[in-house]
């Protein structure tokens, strides 16, 4: 019996992923050039872009460590679920529309190309610092991606941890290789609906066989755990809360891999549907993602030793066998999503942002488009060994990696669109003073007694660096010219 259920979970899993090639395999060819592989031509419906965005933001978090928050903390933990969805709907609204319409007045296809075109840096130090950053805290992201593979692979099918991040290696270079951008979307449509029928259907199963909310909320009390968003009214417990919203709220303003969504939509009077399409989405996946936390308080009452495999436990005490393997392509789905995007992104800053900059400023097309297919392989290469030896967990890994982009671009991006004043060095110094706080502030932050998250320090000195420095060197440029 239990070898059948192995199997029928294995069958599950290669009859998915065997789709996703299929759809790799079809698009390859309509990839000629450099633009299509990692924009797609600016030619993309709102229901790709949309689905695209948040099927590419929603990792193997939105399965794993958001449920288990909840799982271990109660609802008060939902305030970064809210924090997000807050800040991928201001992202919608602010930043979306205007950067789809000045990349491409510049004829720019990365976030640091914009940056470059933006302030007239002809030094190529802005495109080479704000790239620097990206493949920096990318790398990081992309390796936390490929820890999950490996554990997932590891918990559920008895296999070795390095065969589990090696398939998970060979599935997103596959795909991302042959495919580019637009398979990425395509890919990302069928399994943003997928995503979301899978977390969705599991709370609302069980808690219809529980007999409703009620048993579970009374579970919730009895572990003496928060049983309402609200917190209570003092000082520290509203810090605390407002402090775990921004803290992932503001990470989507420097989030390259998602801003890049924006770009590719075919028009800008489509942005509109795009957002609330993608926004409808979010706010589904990410209650359920808050039921199956709920559930696991009731399901297991005496805890489990691995909290971010609630939903596999849950699934394997509950549901039958296939059940399990549709999680876990769910959750795979979702982390080879994130990582897609992510690769594709640094792929682009290796070939538009150091190769053709340093290199080979006339580089023809084709060539820009195999140098990024070559990136692909190096910056995989790299997240595998980084993965391999386990330097930390996933949870770390993505909040140290959401963190640092975030810092490093979201403050200048949103300066960069509302503010004509600012300048090169600026700009230069927002970056750099962003992502270095949010690479360093973790070392600290524990010293303090009220938390202070390192995307929200970084985002505030960038944002002063930013504003500061072009106001110096605006005085003294001027000073210079006078006669």
């Amino acid at each position: 019996m239990e070898l059948g259920a192995t199997l029928l979970e294995v069958g599950t899993f290669f009859g998915y992923f065997s789709v996703l090639i299929l759809i790799a395999v079809l698009s390859y060819r309509k990839q000629k050039s450099d633009k299509d592989f990692l924009i797609g031509n600016r030619s993309l419906n709102f229901w790709l872009t949309a689905l695209s965005a948040h099927a590419s933001d929603m990792s193997s978090w939105l399965f794993l460590a958001y449920p288990a928050s909840i799982f271990t903390g109660g609802l008060i933990s939902a305030w970064a679920a809210i924090g997000l969805t807050v800040g991928m709907y201001l992202n919608w609204q602010f930043i979306a529309p205007k950067i789809r319409t000045v990349t491409e007045q510049m004829g720019n296809l990365t976030m640091s190309g914009y940056f470059e075109s933006r302030f007239s840096d002809t030094s190529g130090s802005i495109r080479l610092v704000s790239a620097a950053m990206s493949v920096l805290f990318f790398t990081f992201y992309i390796s936390s991606g490929l820890v999950g593979m490996g554990i997932l692979v590891e918990n559920l099918f008895q296999l070795n941890y390095t065969v589990g991040i090696s398939i998970g290696l060979i599935i997103v270079m596959l795909y991302v290789f042959m495919g580019g951008y637009r398979t990425v979307a395509w890919i990302d449509l069928f399994q943003g609906f997928f995503l979301l029928g899978v977390i969705v259907i599991i709370p609302t199963y069980l808690i219809s066989s529980y007999g409703g909310m009620s048993p579970i909320m009374h579970a919730v009390k009895l572990k003496n755990l928060s049983s309402s968003i609200f917190p209570e009214m003092n000082a520290l417990s509203i810090w605390t809360v407002l402090m775990t919203a921004a803290g992932w709220g503001l990470g989507y303003f420097g989030q390259p891999h998602i801003i890049t969504k924006f770009m590719g939509i075919r028009k800008v009077d489509e942005i509109y549907k795009a957002k609330y399409l993608g926004i409808s989405w979010q706010i589904i996946a990410l209650s359920a993602a808050t039921l199956v936390g709920l559930l696991g308080v009731y399901v297991f009452p005496q805890g489990l030793e691995h909290n971010e495999q609630v939903i596999l436990d849950i699934v394997k005490t509950t549901l039958p066998p296939v059940f399990a393997g549709l999680v876990l392509c769910a959750i795979l789905a979702a982390t080879t999503n994130v990582m897609a995007a992510q690769v594709l992104v640094v792929a682009s800053n290796l070939s538009e942002d150091f190769y053709k900059r340093i290199f080979r400023r006339h580089a023809s097309s084709k060539e820009l488009l195999w140098i990024s297919r070559a990136g692909v392989v190096f910056v995989c290469s790299i997240g595998f060994a980084i993965a391999f030896f386990k330097i930390s967990t996933i949870f770390e890994l993505v909040q140290y990696s959401w963190s640092g982009l975030g810092a490093s671009f979201g403050p200048l991006l949103i300066l960069s669109l509302y503010r004509k004043s600012l300048n090169k060095y600026g700009a230069f110094a927002g970056i750099l003073v962003g992502g270095l706080t949010a690479a360093i502030w973790p070392y600290f932050e524990n010293k303090f007694g009220f938390p202070i998250p390192s995307l929200v320090l970084g985002f505030v000195l960038s944002t002063l660096a930013i504003e500061g420095i072009s106001y110096i060197m605006r005085k003294r440029l001027a000073l210079a010219v006078e006669p």
